[in-house]
This record gives structure tokens, sequence and C-alpha cells, in this order.
């Protein structure tokens, strides 16, 4: 099961932490150290595999770029890395050709509210693509996926929070009972 390999690499960290929402949390999931090794990788690569649809896999610069290129070889699909920031090279956003009316599948190593994967939803589709799902490794079960559907995007994941915040048997760890 995924949620014990990111466990026992590490993945899984318990402290206190600033997320990238803004939102302190007592856990933090850390897939770009975890993807470092290749077997860990190579599990989550197999784990998006199946659902990914479309003619290319897109994510943002930094954490989702090794599974993006990771199952972009292992299917043979095109890739799409967006940018955070204008501040380097071409200054583009979008790396990668979007191709009007593509399906692209957007993959992503957390969610938490959303908005950033949202963001990069946005973003390809003001560039002509059709974005209908984003798969994640873990979704931490705090409103992204209400947003993501609201937006008619379907969210995959492989792992939600529950799956291994159960194991560490602190069942209340997100501040309501799973």
């Amino acid at each position: 099961m995924l949620s014990d390999v990111l466990i026992r690499a590490g993945a899984i960290k318990f402290g206190d932490f600033v997320l990238t929402s803004g939102k302190r949390s007592n856990y933090y999931v850390d897939i770009k150290d975890a993807c470092t090794d290749p077997s860990v990788l190579r599990e989550i690569t197999e784990g998006m595999k199946p659902h990914v649809r479309g003619v290319a896999v897109a994510g943002v610069e930094l954490g989702a770029v090794p599974l993006v290129v990771s199952t972009s070889l292992s299917l043979g699909l095109r890739y799409i890395i967006i940018r955070k920031e204008r501040n380097h090279g071409t200054k583009k956003l979008i790396v990668g050709n979007v191709e009007r009316g593509a399906e692209v599948t957007v993959l992503e190593d957390v969610v938490t509210t959303g908005n950033s994967v949202m963001r990069a939803v946005n973003m390809l589709r003001e560039e002509g693509a059709t974005v209908r799902r984003v798969v994640c490794v873990v979704d931490r079960e705090e409103g992204g996926s209400q947003l993501l559907c609201n937006n008619g995007v379907e969210l995959i994941s492989l792992v939600k929070a529950r799956d291994f915040l159960g194991a560490k048997g602190s069942s209340d760890i997100l501040g309501k009972p799973l």
C-alpha cells in the first residue's frame, strides 16, 4: 500500500509546519524528498498511470516535476511544467507545448486547499487545453477536492490523509475525528 511506502520513506513528518496554503499543520507530507528514492518514485508513477487521460501530463514546479517526468517517460506522453514565477530565462510560465483542445491530466504531489493546483488548471485552460482531472499522491482532505469539483475537475488521490494518520494512531490530528 502506498501509504505504507510513504511512511517507511519518511515522507510523513509530525511537528509544527506552515503549508503553502498558509495554514499551520501538525503534520507535513514531503513527497519531494521521498521521490528522490527511485523505488518510491516508481511506486507513485505506477499508481498514477492508470488515471492519466489525454495527450500530456502537467504539473507545477517543484513538487510535481519528478512525477510528471516519470509518468511521461513511462506512458510515452508529452509533459508540461507550470512555473510559479516569471523570474528567469524566457520568463514563460508554461514550459512545453499546450495543444489547443487537447486533454491534459494534471499531476500534483499534495493537495490541501486546492488553490495552487486550480491555478495550474486555469493557466492550462487559458492556453486552450482541456483539463478534467487532477491526480495527486496525497489529498490532505482540507477542501481541495471540493474546489476542483466546483470547477469541473475530478480529483483522484492515491492516498488520503486518513490512510496514514490512522496508521500513526492519531485519528484526531486534523482537529476532527477521521
